[in-house]
């Protein structure tokens, strides 16, 4: 639903955080809001890769509310903000412009769509996949109750957190049988008689949840059932291999050679001095494309199985490269890492836009914050 008017602070960091949950994020990330009053109004949104002091005074002068950047400001600890260091100036300059600072880091990097969505998008990538899936994993719930309990338990669970699947909530599946039981003597049965077998309608009640969510679905279901004892199973599901979320992409291309792609990528992302660096013979074949917003030679062992002709990303260092082409892997192109990234920021800008509507103005930085600025 389209806000009518400005929502606050801690309403886009709500909403930020539900398209990029914070348990996504890798334990040595620092993602959320850095900086900022929560309940201050929201009327500009400046979008940013890095927060560095010169994107800080372009949200300053523009007087925005809000500086969404990708990455963070304070990754490691640090012991002071003195504004003799680029991040003290960084954070007084947003601080004295009363512009808050939310970040999305590796929980939008590995988010569906996320960073490396739009990069594989803005590469022409088709029939895309992750390249390393990832998710929750998940619990089947199966319950248990009569007919008139069916609705509320239904309801409960899914407040809960169970029922929920991709762009769906409340997804449940049911079906009508026979249930029997005697209740014994010190029971005290919502339906039937001690001592006497009863026979009845039951409602089973299926649905999945995070297994994060398990204590608390169950709580749930416990509290909406009218029976003393409830009939009911967890279920711990298997990785179904279906996830849209996780590090990396892979897809299809129109059958180029290596060359050509590079010469296409050079064109599409924005223009760095460094260009795109090529690991592999120009004339090779090129059908199927792996992608990684960020650096990814961590992730160099995973392309080798995807059956991709060549591997996109950022930051790779020398020894690990050389040893992946000399194993017969994909070719590689190193690009900038502020560029591939940055590709995210126009596709989060539009997400944003159709979330607040006219509320708040949005602006997409385009302030060249690569490492390498200067080619000789």
């Amino acid at each position: 639903m389209v806000s009518t008017q400005a929502p606050t602070v801690a309403e886009v960091v709500e909403l930020v955080h539900h398209w990029y949950p914070l348990q996504t994020a890798e334990d040595w990330d620092a993602v959320g809001l850095a900086a900022g009053d929560p309940g201050a109004v929201v009327r500009r949104i400046l979008l940013a890769v890095d927060p560095v002091e010169q994107v800080a005074l372009e949200a300053a002068d523009w007087d925005a509310d809000l500086l969404l950047a990708h990455h963070p400001l304070f990754l490691r600890g640090v012991h002071g903000v003195a504004e003799t260091t680029p991040k003290g100036r960084t954070l007084a300059t947003l601080t004295r412009a009363g512009c808050g600072l939310l970040t999305a880091h590796t929980n939008a990097d590995v988010a569906h769509p996320g960073v490396s969505d739009a990069l594989a998008r803005a590469l022409g990538l088709r029939d895309v996949r992750p390249l390393v899936p990832s998710g929750p994993p998940l619990d089947k719930l199966v319950v248990f109750a009569p007919p008139e309990d069916a609705d509320p338990v239904r309801q409960a669970i899914a407040a809960a957190g169970a029922g929920r699947i991709g762009d769906y909530d409340s997804c449940s599946w049911a079906v009508t049988g026979e249930g029997r039981f005697r209740p014994l003597e010190g029971a005290r049965p919502t339906i039937g008689t001690v001592g006497d077998l009863e026979r009845l309608d039951e409602v089973r009640i299926e649905a999945v949840l995070p297994r994060a969510r398990r204590a608390a679905v169950v709580r749930a279901m416990l509290a909406a059932h009218s029976y003393e004892e409830v009939a009911f199973d967890v279920i711990e599901l298997a990785d179904p291999g279906t996830a849209r979320t996780g590090a990396g992409r892979v897809g299809d291309v129109d059958e180029t050679t290596l060359g050509e792609y590079a010469e296409l990528v050079a064109r599409t992302l924005p223009a760095t001095p460094r260009g795109v660096l090529v690991g592999g013979d120009p004339e090779r074949g090129v059908r199927r494309v792996a992608v990684m917003g960020g650096a990814g030679d961590d992730l160099l062992t995973e392309v080798m199985g995807t059956g991709a002709d060549v591997y996109v990303t950022s930051d790779l260092r020398h020894h690990p490269a050389a040893e992946f082409l000399e194993k017969g892997g994909p070719a590689l192109l190193d690009v900038s890492h502020w560029a591939a990234e940055w590709t995210w920021l126009p596709e989060l800008a539009e997400r944003l836009g159709a979330a607040l509507g006219d509320t708040v103005e949005l602006r997409v930085s385009t302030i060249c914050t690569d490492v390498w600025q200067t080619r000789r």
